[in-house]
């Protein structure tokens, strides 16, 4: 019998189906799935969540693009012993990947990288490491000085029209200036990247999004193999690890995925937050809580990265009484997860023990910038044009489509016309 974490055991011998077990794995039941690619899915997860924990308990079935099974885990125990345990539940998607058609949309965000998110063991720490210490050496006052500037000359741009949409005038824009900044890349270069991320989080036009991402970090990479500078690319070449162009390649995409479409859609879901929430205030003068509260509330209720952290088990795992095949993606939903019923319904101001970071090994290694980022780019927003209000019914606005992200189409706002601000 091999070790496992409390809740997960294995089978000594024989097949699953001789196992005392009363469910099946949720990837062999004979039910229709739960697609997590659709509109009406994106325009309330929440009821979704639910409906799938009464009907499934912790684990769900459900298609994450059409002909494409894989398991939803919703209670935050059973997600926090699997992110917990590598070894059962490695992240590498090799052998899966081979089984999907090489047409799905869901494969450019899914396929193998030899980056720390997709590796275990040795290789894993050779990543983690070199993507570590060359994201811990990003200078923190000079880092807010990047966001003041970038939101700064961003309001700057529609502040004297009275309205704004913030993700495509505002979040978006700002979040990969910063990380264009921080990579030392052109922002010519960082359009493309910014274009194809998006479009690889979508699953829309995914293929081609990822061949406009390889090709746009790839100019990166060689301009820094010519021309090194203070940034973390060149810090990743430098590396005593020795990566080679493919292994930068590949933490770059992971920097780029999580700083950029979390970090901006994180910025836009706090604010809509904001807007609408009387704890702070229905608008953004007289509210009770802080931004840091605000964050912390969405990185709970309604994180950037709503079903992520997949993993791959090596042979058939048994989880409480149902069994997951082998080589069948398994998701945490970090959003079911975190108001699983069992660990929420209390007061949860100023804790922060909510899945949206992931835990265990391959947690997210920029947690602290990506904090400063964000509440820094909100906190200028809300300095600047303290009357903001929606400019639309909070029930017209959309959610962008996608198994993984929990992204608006658009944020449409108004606010008394202003003067431009003074650059910092």
């Amino acid at each position: 019998m091999s070790s496992s974490p409390p809740s997960i055991s294995f089978p000594a011998t024989g097949p699953a189906g001789r196992c005392p077990v009363t469910h099946v794995s949720p990837s062999d039941t004979s039910g229709p799935r739960v697609p997590l690619y659709t509109p009406e899915f994106a325009a309330d997860p929440h009821h979704a969540y639910r409906t799938m924990r009464q009907r499934f308990g912790d684990l769900a079935p459900v298609e994450l693009a059409p002909g494409v099974p894989a398991t939803l885990v919703l209670g935050y125990e059973t997600a926090v012993r699997i992110l917990h345990d590598s070894e059962h539940f490695p992240a590498d998607p090799r052998t899966w990947q081979d089984t999907v058609p090489v047409d799905s949309p869901v494969l450019p965000m899914m396929r193998w990288l030899p980056a720390a998110r997709y590796s275990t063991g040795v290789a894993h720490d050779r990543y983690r490491k070199a993507s570590k210490s060359s994201i811990d050496a990003v200078d923190g006052h000079e880092l807010r000085s990047t966001v003041a500037r970038s939101a700064t000359s961003l309001i700057n741009g529609f502040c004297r029209s009275g309205t704004a949409d913030l993700v495509t005038d505002y979040a978006r824009p700002l979040v990969f200036a910063v990380l264009n900044r921080i990579m030392g890349c052109a922002p010519e270069i960082g359009e493309r990247v910014t274009a194809g991320m998006a479009a690889r989080f979508d699953t829309v036009g995914a293929t081609e999004g990822m061949r406009l991402v390889h090709t746009a970090l790839s100019e990166l990479i060689a301009a820094k193999r010519a021309h090194p500078g203070d940034d973390a690319t060149s810090r990743l070449l430098a590396h005593p690890h020795r990566l080679d162009d493919t292994e930068v390649l590949a933490q770059l995409m992971s920097f780029y995925g999580a700083g950029g479409e979390a970090q901006s859609n994180l910025i836009t879901n706090t604010v809509l937050l904001m807007l609408t929430d009387d704890r702070f205030g229905g608008g953004l003068i007289s509210g009770s809580l802080s931004t840091r509260d605000a964050l912390d509330d969405v990185l709970f209720n309604d994180p950037p990265m709503a079903n992520f952290c997949t993993t791959y088990p090596r042979t058939p795992v048994l989880v409480g009484d149902t069994w997951l095949p082998a080589h069948r993606p398994v998701l945490i939903s970090l959003t079911a997860a975190n108001t699983d019923p069992a660990v929420s319904g209390r007061d949860r101001t100023g804790n922060r023990s909510h899945l949206a970071w992931s835990t265990g090994p391959h947690s997210c290694p920029a947690r602290s910038i990506a904090y400063l980022i964000v509440q820094d780019a909100i906190d200028h927003l809300l300095d600047a044009l303290p009357d903001m209000e929606l400019a639309c019914p909070v029930t017209d606005l959309r959610w962008r489509p996608g198994p993984f992200h929990r992204a608006l189409t658009a944020l449409p706002v108004t606010f008394r016309p202003a003067p431009p601000l003074i650059l910092p």
